[in-house]
């Protein structure tokens, strides 16, 4: 079997990994929300057309998240993912020339499809290389990518808004390009091959795929539950709570440093409390705060909402991963498997959630709450599905309750 990488070089696949999903996510996707009220300011489209292609990256998602094993297997994942990062970068560039909705939508398609792919491939491909002590460590650094780029998002969009939204699309393809040019040699060129399954003790096989699907189901919900805050927040302050577009701002600069602390804390929480606990913990947070936006009862209570609202869509990942790895102990290629089709169905969902609620918001006439609520709603159903996959853990081998389901 091929050993782990050195150290500096595993170090820089991580680094590389972060700049990937900060690239492919973090700002091609999340960047785009405080961009709503100047994109319908400024009457590039009409504010039914700003959510409705808003929703075009999350379909794209859908497509790399399908296309990206595929794709790697063709070309290989270390030239399949600089290329992602390149095409999502170049989609920056193109979306600051608005020639018309159909140009727009497809190049915001094709910034959504090198985010699925990266999200696929990304993790998969570096942590083989990364020693298994530090193979937690490494899935949050990874991971941290798409809270830094909802950060950074948040802090130089309104700050290239100054000049115009043409240079600000272009200011944020060009950052874009430079960390993809800077991690260009840090993929590794091949994943290590996985040691042989040991012979531990596993769950019995239709348990086991009654809680994948139960895993897989809880993650659409949780997909549902994120798009409205994920695509409305910064416009539901600016224009549903009657502030300006800078405070609207700051707000998602809040949302960004909930991103960028989200999956440190649920992978700390996950090792104190156990997976299947923290998971029930944050789900529980997520609706109180869904309730509090909704109810907007005071700055105070908005700011601390948005925060623990922000850390659900980067820390929701590494407590999906540690589900799927408790599920399938000791069988890295099951679970490799298992994290694609998680990726897939959770990016089904948002696609399907993103359209249904573009939908919504011009039925009700632009009434932001409405989203909110459904997806405080679909939280609380993830709640349930969660207490019935505990149950299914607990009727398992004394040895699998021990992970705390």
């Amino acid at each position: 079997m091929q050993s782990a990488a050195t150290p500096g070089s595993s170090t820089r696949a991580i680094l590389a990994g972060l700049c990937a999903s900060l690239v492919g996510i973090g700002l091609a996707r999340f960047a785009y929300t405080p961009l709503i009220p100047a994109l319908i300011g400024a009457r590039w489209f009409a504010a039914s057309d700003v959510v409705f292609l808003g929703a075009a990256n999350l379909v794209g998602y859908l497509a790399g998240a399908l296309a990206g094993r595929p794709l790697a297997a063709r070309l290989g994942a270390r030239r399949t993912l600089q290329a992602m990062m390149l095409l999502a970068s170049l989609a920056f560039f193109a979306c600051a020339v608005p020639l018309n909705t159909a140009w727009f939508f497809g190049w915001r398609f094709l910034s959504g499809l090198a985010g699925g792919i990266v999200m696929v491939l990304a993790a998969l491909t570096i942590l083989p290389q990364v020693a298994p002590a530090r193979r937690g460590l490494a899935s949050g650094a990874i991971f941290l990518g798409i809270g830094l780029g909802i950060a950074a998002s948040g802090t130089i969009v309104p700050l290239l808004l100054d000049r115009g939204l043409a240079a600000t699309w272009a200011g944020l393809g060009a950052l874009s390009l430079l960390l993809t040019l800077a991690s260009w040699t840090w993929w590794p060129q091949a994943a290590a091959p996985a040691a042989a399954p040991a012979d531990v003790p596993t769950m019995a096989p239709a348990r086991t795929g009654f809680a994948l699907k139960l895993i897989y189901g809880q993650y659409a919900l949780k997909a549902v539950g994120l798009v409205p805050m994920m695509v409305f927040l910064v416009d539901y302050v600016a224009r549903g709570l009657h502030m300006d577009t800078h405070t609207a701002a700051l707000f998602w600069i809040v949302y960004g440093a909930g991103a960028t602390a989200g999956p440190m804390l649920y992978g700390f929480l996950g090792d104190r409390l156990g997976i299947g606990n923290a998971t029930r913990l944050t789900l529980a947070l997520q609706i109180a705060a869904a309730a509090a936006m909704v109810l907007a009862p005071g700055h105070a209570v908005l700011v601390l909402a948005t925060f623990v609202i922000g850390t659900f869509p980067s820390g929701v990942v590494p407590l999906t991963l540690g589900r799927i790895r408790h599920t399938l102990r000791h069988d890295t290629a099951a679970q490799g498997a298992a994290w694609s089709r998680a990726t897939t169905v959770f990016a089904l969902f948002q696609a399907l959630a993103g359209y249904a609620y573009s939908w919504i918001f011009a039925a009700t006439g632009g009434a932001h709450r409405v989203p909110m609520l459904i997806g405080a709603i679909a939280f609380g159903l993830a709640l349930l599905s969660d207490l019935l996959l505990a149950r299914a853990a607990w009727a398992a081998a004394p040895d699998e309750r021990a992970v705390r389901a």
